[in-house]
C-alpha cells in the first residue's frame, strides 16, 4: 500500500481507522438545526439567542434536539455543587448530567462559540462524595472546545472523581481540554463507539485518593465496555504530567485504538519529577493481573511515548496480544513491556509489533513469545540523535492548530538521511516510498 504526499497520508489514514465513528460536524451542519446560546453572564429565562443568551448547558438541554447546536460564549463557568445532594461520602453526584441524546447523523452540539474559549470551572465545589464534572449519558452528542478543569475530592473515602464521565455511546469529544481534576481528565465507562478527537488531558493527581495520592488520575481512560460494542477511539490526543497512566485501557471488553496521540511524564506529581502513581505511557489492557478469557486486542498505532515514570507502551498483563504498529518509545522504563498472562495465570509476553522505535532509557522487556519484527531492536539498525531532526522533550504542549489538530514540531521525527526510512514492513497502513518508516511519523520528504 503505497502512497506520495504528506496529505494524503494523513486523509486516508483518518478515514481507514477503526470505530472511526462519526467524523467531525462542519460549520454548515451546525446551521442544519436550530442554534441556540449560553454565556456566563446570561440568564436560564432568556430565549437563548445570541443576544439573549442562557446561563447554563442544563437550561439548553431542556430545549435542544436532534441536529440542533449549542454555542457557549466564552468566559467561565462556575460551579460550586452538584445537581443532586450526596446520599453518602462514598456516592457519585453529577454537575452537570448530558442525558438527552441526538440521532445518527444529527447529534446534538455543545460547542465553543468559533475563536472563544468556555471554561467549565468546579474547583469550588464542595459536595463531600464522588464528584463527575461532566456525567454523559446521552448518546450522538457532540462536545467541542471546551476546557474542563477543577473536579475536586473533597474527603478521603474515595479512589478519585472524574472531570468527564462517559457511558453513552456514539458520541465525540473534540478539543477538549481536561486539567487539574482530582482524578482521570476523561474517563469512558460503558460507552461504545466514542471518538476522543484532538483532546489534551493533564496535571490530573488524585490528592485524597484512598489507595494514596496519585494512584487514580489518568489522563484519558477506556474501562468497562461490554464485549462486543463499537470501538472506543482516542485520536490527535495529548496526556502528560497525569498522576497515574496517560492512557488506561484496563477491564475492558470491546475494542479500543489509539492513535496519533503522545503521552509524556505520567506518574509524577504534576510539574515535577516526584514519583506517584503507576506512570505507564499508554496502558493497553489488563485485567488485574487476571486471566480473562473474554478479552479483546486493542490497538495502539503512530503514537509517541516518553519519559514517563514506568513503560512508555504496556501490555498490562493483557490475556491477548494487541497490535503495537509504528510507534516511539523515547527515555521510558522501558519503552516497550509486553508483560501477558496466558491461561494458566503465567506470565508470558502478549503483542504484535511492528516498525516501532525503542531509543534511550531501557529499549523492552517481556518479550519473549511475542510477534514482534521489523522494530528497532529487532533489525540492529544504528540508534543515535542524528538519525532526527530533534530529540528535544520540550514544547510537545505547543498550541495545536486552528482545526485542533496536533502542532508540528521537529521532535523524533526522523532526519532526511535517516536509517530508519523504509525500514518497516507493509501492516496495511498507508505510507511514503518502497516501504513504512520506522515510528510514529512517516516521513514527508522535507
Amino acid at each position: 500500500m503505497r502512497f506520495v504526499g504528506r496529505a494524503l497520508l494523513l486523509s486516508v489514514i483518518a478515514a481507514g481507522s477503526a470505530a472511526m465513528a462519526a467524523a467531525p460536524a462542519s460549520t454548515a451542519d451546525a446551521a442544519a438545526g436550530s442554534v441556540y446560546y449560553v454565556a456566563p453572564d446570561g440568564s436560564d429565562s432568556a430565549a437563548g439567542t445570541q443576544a439573549a443568551p442562557w446561563a447554563s448547558i442544563a437550561r439548553a438541554q431542556t430545549t435542544a434536539k436532534a441536529g440542533d447546536t449549542v454555542y457557549f460564549r466564552g468566559g467561565r463557568y462556575a460551579y460550586t455543587r452538584a445537581n443532586s445532594a450526596c446520599a453518602n461520602q462514598t456516592a457519585r453526584v453529577d454537575a452537570i448530567t448530558l442525558n438527552k441524546s441526538g440521532s445518527s447523523g444529527n447529534p446534538i452540539r455543545y460547542w465553543a462559540h468559533p475563536g472563544e474559549k468556555p471554561v467549565f470551572d468546579f474547583s469550588r465545589m464542595r459536595d463531600d462524595c464522588r464528584i463527575k464534572g461532566f456525567n454523559v449519558t446521552g448518546s450522538w452528542i457532540h462536545l467541542k472546545g471546551l476546557e474542563v478543569t477543577g473536579v475536586p475530592q473533597n474527603n478521603n473515602r474515595n479512589a478519585e472523581s472524574w472531570g468527564l464521565w462517559i457511558s453513552g455511546s456514539n458520541n465525540i469529544f473534540e478539543q477538549i481540554d481536561t486539567h487539574h481534576h482530582m482524578g482521570t481528565g476523561l474517563f469512558i465507562s460503558g460507552g461504545g463507539g466514542n471518538l476522543v478527537l484532538n483532546s489534551d488531558a493533564h496535571d490530573n493527581y488524585d490528592l485524597r485518593s484512598n489507595d494514596k495520592p496519585g494512584e487514580n488520575a489518568d489522563g484519558f481512560g477506556s474501562h468497562y465496555t461490554p464485549r462486543g460494542r463499537p470501538a472506543n477511539v482516542f485520536r490527535g490526543c495529548r496526556a502528560w504530567w497525569n498522576a497515574d497512566d496517560g492512557f488506561d485501557l484496563i477491564s475492558t471488553y470491546s475494542p479500543v485504538t489509539i492513535e496519533h496521540s503522545w503521552a509524556w511524564r505520567n506518574g509524577y506529581k504534576p510539574g515535577t519529577t516526584n514519583p506517584a502513581g503507576n506512570g505507564a505511557g499508554f496502558k493497553a489492557g489488563g485485567f488485574g493481573g487476571d486471566y480473562d478469557p473474554n478479552a479483546v486486542k486493542h490497538t495502539v498505532r503512530f503514537s509517541v511515548a516518553f519519559l514517563n515514570k514506568a513503560a512508555g507502551f504496556y501490555a498490562n498483563h493483557h490475556p491477548v496480544a494487541n497490535d503495537f504498529f509504528n510507534n516511539t518509545g523515547y527515555g521510558n522504563n522501558p519503552n516497550f513491556n509486553m508483560r501477558g498472562v496466558d491461561s494458566k495465570g503465567a506470565t508470558v509476553g502478549r503483542g504484535n509489533l511492528r516498525n516501532n522505535i525503542a531509543y534511550t532509557g531501557t529499549p523492552t522487556s517481556y518479550m519473549a513469545g511475542t510477534n514482534a519484527a521489523f522494530n528497532t531492536w529487532n533489525l540492529g539498525v544504528p540508534l543515535s540523535d542524528a538519525q532526527f531532526r530533534s530529540v528535544s522533550t520540550s514544547g510537545w504542549d505547543a498550541p495545536r492548530g486552528a482545526d485542533g489538530s496536533l502542532p508540528v514540531l521537529p521532535h523524533l521525527r526522523l532526519a532526511a538521511n535517516s536509517a530508519l526510512i523504509d525500514k518497516g514492513t507493509d501492516v496495511g497502513l498507508p505510507f511514503n516510498g518502497k516501504a513504512p518508516d520506522l515510528g510514529a511519523f512517516e516521513n514527508d520528504g522535507r
